[in-house]
């Protein structure tokens, strides 16, 4: 069984996606109904910010969204096997995720990942605060340390066994992480966000976007959607607008959804969109399953003849 993985925040590069829609009708249209929909030139987002414009979180999110959405149409449009069984996307992913499964419009999910973008921007001004990977320190005792820490900080992410993302107040990350080096972690990394994702930080824009998800219609879908909130598949489509609101404050549960969907059954995880962190993280969960990915035409040829060798197709 094959699920299709969408990269969060932290994979996006300069010029990604050129190789795509240079190739691949299906990812010129993406980038354009994107375009249309959000007011934003993609190509030009995508192809000629210099690496801080596109790191910027309203830039990033909406570039990553799009990209991951194009790498998915041309997978889809390739794919002579059975085809995917399952999809799940880290933090902002989620959203590539769910119009890969249909729950959402392409549209509709580019048009909250703008809102998403510029709220989370503009967390950090109102309420300041940061982020830092903890690598080498297991979840319980980094999540003492952040209960010991005085302040706001909690876990954020949970990315693979060893590396660890806290968020919270700024002097509060610090006190964590110097706590979380004592207690025997092998480093600890501030990141250059523009807040605390994933911490109760986040609660204004996270009221704020479910405003915004409350307009939206979200379907059935096609394909289980498995949350970074529960770390389980979504069956009841009515629940994703409390749980894309909640996912804003809330851990991302990479380890456990990964997990999870190898015990449902995933063998191969094809990453699609920019880069390969998903896979790196892939590698440290479960060394026994099989990650590719879909980035630029080289990658796609790449999987789609792993894909058929393996089902016999």
């Amino acid at each position: 069984m094959i699920a299709a993985v969408f990269p969060g925040q932290g994979s996006q590069t300069p010029g990604m996606g050129r190789d795509l829609i240079e190739n691949f009708e299906e990812a010129k249209s993406i980038f354009d109904r994107v375009s249309e929909a959000t007011s934003v030139d993609l190509r030009a987002l995508c192809f000629e910010a210099d690496e801080d414009t596109l790191r910027l979180t309203q830039n990033a999110q909406l570039a990553l969204y799009t990209c991951s959405v194009a790498a998915w149409t041309v997978l889809r449009s390739g794919l002579s096997v059975t085809g995917i069984s399952a999809v799940a996307g880290h933090s902002v992913g989620e959203y590539a995720a769910l119009a890969a499964a249909e729950v959402v419009s392409i549209e509709d999910g580019a048009r909250l990942v703008q809102i998403r973008g510029n709220l989370m921007n503009a967390s950090g001004k109102v309420h300041p605060g940061t982020m830092a990977a903890v690598l080498g320190l297991g979840r319980e005792e980094t999540e003492a340390v952040c209960a010991e820490a005085e302040g706001v900080v909690v876990l954020a992410n949970d990315n693979c066994p060893g590396q660890l993302v806290i968020s919270g107040e700024v002097d509060a990350v610090k006190r964590a992480g110097e706590l979380a080096s004592q207690k025997g972690a092998k480093r600890v990394l501030p990141l250059n966000v523009a807040g605390a994702f994933h911490s109760p930080l986040m609660e204004q824009p996270s009221k704020e976007m479910g405003l915004a998800l409350a307009k939206v219609t979200f379907q059935a879908g096609n394909l289980p959607v498995y949350s970074n909130v529960t770390s389980e598949p979504v069956l009841d489509a009515g629940l994703w607008p409390s749980l894309l609101e909640a996912q804003l404050r809330s851990p991302v549960r990479w380890t456990e959804s990964v997990q999870n969907m190898r015990r449902d059954g995933i063998e191969t995880f094809v990453e699609c969109g920019v880069g390969e962190v998903l896979s790196g993280l892939l590698r440290r969960i479960d060394k026994e399953a099989t990650g590719l990915k879909v980035n630029d035409q080289a990658s796609y040829f790449n999987t789609i003849t792993v894909l058929e060798g393996k089902t016999g197709a």
